[in-house]
């Protein structure tokens, strides 16, 4: 059983992605792709997403890893029980693919944390069986 006051860090991450298909050139071997992504603090503590690091695999099994300062420009601040949405996108050599990875996060009191990306697909539709 936790004390009440002992600080919990966390931030839940969940992503959507969308194919944009109108922004797409499959036979330039370009397919563009949207994704919406929420973070929730459901921790105990005020924290402020400082950067991001992701991960991202294409269907050749080459994978890009991208690192920045904040999301959309912006730096949020969470507190409990508060959301952050955002709609951001990449383009891939190839119809499928998938991104993952984690956001640097600094606690109102000083303590630095991740918060982790699900693994999360990327795909055009009807592509996979």
């Amino acid at each position: 059983m936790s004390d009440d006051n002992t600080p919990n860090y966390r931030i839940d991450v969940t992503a959507k992605s969308f194919y944009l298909e109108d922004q797409s050139r499959p036979d330039e071997d370009e397919y563009v792709f949207a994704y919406r992504i929420t973070l929730t603090n459901t921790g105990n503590v005020t924290a402020q997403l400082i950067s991001r690091h992701w991960i991202i695999s294409d269907g050749n099994g080459d994978v890009q890893e991208v690192r920045g300062l904040g999301v959309v420009g912006e730096h949020p601040e969470l507190a409990p029980g508060e959301s952050f949405e955002y709609a951001s996108g990449c383009s891939l050599p190839t119809p499928v693919g998938s991104m993952r990875g984690t956001y640097q996060m600094v606690a109102a009191d000083g303590e630095n944390f991740e918060a982790e990306i699900p693994e999360f697909g990327l795909a055009v539709p009807n592509v996979l069986h």
